[in-house]
């Protein structure tokens, strides 16, 4: 077996073109796109690398230069933790263990000449919200931006000796004829007999200029302190921006509380419903293939990206008024989506957990981080538990 790191352009062609051999048999497998992935390791796409970051990528071909294997190592100055620690992703390999192991034996030589003492994986080169965690359980198609892997990487990463550092959880329930646990209801009751709240759906010419200020303020209250970092006004105009071609103003949800906004439920249509078509280029043949299928046969779910309520305005109800009045829209049968996924809670989040299980939602696939501490003395601790 040999290595190969990838540096030229015809490299970075093999790293997306081998996982999609890899997986042509796999009906639920849907190509990613290629410019999601590659833009990663680019520094005009991925402003990390402005930031210090730095990555590297190995194929690795079998005696007759076939490749059978690939992987990305990074280093992200943004991860905060006890010790240095990297990461590694876009791991794809046949099912051999010798071959899987030189693979990360490559990623974990890379990262220790780079002074880290610990490598979280499979992650992304970014943000936890996109290619973060290996698929353990619901092998169905996966949500966009989201990994789908083979059954048996799970053996090679805990044998290898990765352990668990935190699972994620994606929650699933029907829109309609569901209903709600009759607590989250009394619960919605008293808030929704408050007229100092208001609920509601955003759009037109407020969607465009004041949704990504409303965002900012509840995320940096509700979230900034969790996930270590607060946003700019700038960063939520560009978020906005760039998902006005998915965006459903129907999904955009905000709760006011005599006038400021205190919560939100942001979701978008499952793209990877559209996707799915494309063969992984937004070509022009993509483009056209995606606006036919988005006016032709638009998605049926729904895809919950975040979920949050100002510190002060939490353990009141709030959130479950949120849901209880955006269902009086979501509830009625001529309501396009069908069903939601609640992408990405982490057992480190007990709280929102409960929100999804009193949704009478429920788990419908589970995707592992790992973790590996390069001294093998050390004692393993997972991830904090968020009060």
């Amino acid at each position: 077996m040999q290595l190969i790191e990838v540096t030229t352009p015809a490299h970075q062609k093999e790293f997306i073109e081998m996982a999609v051999r890899l997986y042509k048999n796999e009906k639920n497998w849907i190509r990613p796109l290629d410019a999601d992935i590659e833009g990663l390791f680019h520094q005009e796409t991925n402003k990390l690398f402005r930031k210090g970051a730095k990555a590297k990528r190995w194929l690795l071909e079998n005696d007759r230069g076939e490749t059978i294997g690939r992987i990305a190592s990074f280093i992200n100055p943004k991860m905060k933790e006890k010790q240095p620690t990297g990461g590694l992703g876009f791991f794809e390999c046949i099912d051999d263990k010798e071959a899987a192991f030189l693979l990360f034996d490559t990623a974990k030589a890379w990262l220790e000449s780079e002074g880290m003492e610990a490598m979280d994986g499979p992650i992304n080169f970014g943000e936890r919200d996109k290619w973060w965690g290996l698929l353990v359980d619901g092998f169905t198609e996966p949500n966009y931006n989201m990994p789908w892997n083979f059954k048996y990487y799970q053996k090679f990463f805990e044998d290898y000796g990765f352990e668990i550092y935190f699972k994620q959880f994606t929650y699933a329930r029907n829109v309609q004829n569901v209903g709600f646990d009759d607590k989250l209801i009394a619960r919605a009751n008293v808030i929704l007999a408050n007229p100092d709240y208001e609920f509601r759906y955003i759009k037109g010419k407020e969607l465009k200029e004041k949704a990504p200020e409303y965002f900012m303020t509840v995320y940096n209250k509700a979230w900034a302190r969790h996930m270590g970092k607060t946003l700019a006004l700038k960063e939520t105009q560009l978020m906005f921006s760039k998902m006005k071609p998915i965006l459903d103003p129907k999904l955009i949800y905000f709760g006011f509380y005599k006038g400021e906004p205190v919560s939100m439920f942001i979701q978008i249509p499952e793209i990877n419903q559209i996707f799915k078509h494309v063969n992984g280029k937004m070509d022009l043949l993509g483009k056209l293939k995606f606006l036919w299928y988005k006016t032709f046969s638009p998605p049926n779910k729904m895809l919950g990206l975040v979920f949050g309520v100002v510190p002060e305005h939490q353990g009141k109800g709030v959130e479950s008024a949120m849901v209880v009045e955006y269902d009086k829209m979501s509830g009625r049968s001529d309501f396009q989506y069908k069903t939601i996924e609640m992408n990405w809670i982490g057992d480190f989040n007990p709280k929102m957990m409960r929100v999804c299980e009193q949704l009478l939602a429920k788990i419908y696939k589970t995707h592992h981080t790992y973790r590996f501490l390069f001294d093998r003395e050390k004692p393993f601790e997972r991830h904090r538990i968020f009060d």
